[in-house]
């Protein structure tokens, strides 16, 4: 009886100390993680401070092009929108 009580204790102290290490591991590795991308986007502010500061950014022709590009594309978009909801209105101002 003693010898199964020794070793149901020594199991669970076992179970216990295998749990409590694997938190602590678990932990360390989330800090870790999140220290390495915490590091990750420190470097890419810093580049793109860097590229703000010397105008680089600003003056990227292909940059600029594409972002006029989307701007457009999204201002039909929208407009081809309002429309369809002034028909929409007008649909319904008639049918009362």
């Amino acid at each position: 009886m003693a010898q199964q009580r020794d070793t149901a204790s020594g199991t669970l102290i076992t179970l216990v100390s295998g749990a409590v290490l694997g938190a602590a591991g678990l932990a360390w590795w989330l800090l870790s993680e999140a220290d390495r991308r915490q590091r990750g986007q420190r470097q890419r502010n810093m580049l793109y401070a860097s590229r703000l500061q010397d105008g680089s950014e600003a003056s990227d022709p292909s940059r600029r092009r594409n972002n006029q590009a989307q701007l457009e594309q999204r201002v039909e978009q929208l407009n081809a929108a309002i429309a369809d909801v002034r028909r929409q209105l007008e649909d319904l101002g008639a049918r009362n």
